[in-house]
């Protein structure tokens, strides 16, 4: 039976690809200001990450 792909944990994203860990910086939550309105970027107590405006 074949594998699932699972990348090494200290492999380099691609370009233009952020490593959630380095984007919330040991937060459960960061503000981004976009196109002057700020979102929300959570990390869940499930482990997935929620974007709202």
């Amino acid at each position: 039976m074949p594998r699932a792909f699972q990348p090494h944990a200290s492999a380099s994203p691609a370009p233009g690809q952020f490593d959630s860990d380095s984007l919330l910086g040991g937060a459960r939550e960061v503000l981004i200001r976009h196109g002057g309105e700020v979102y929300r970027l959570r990390h869940t107590r499930n482990d997935k990450l929620i974007l709202t405006k």
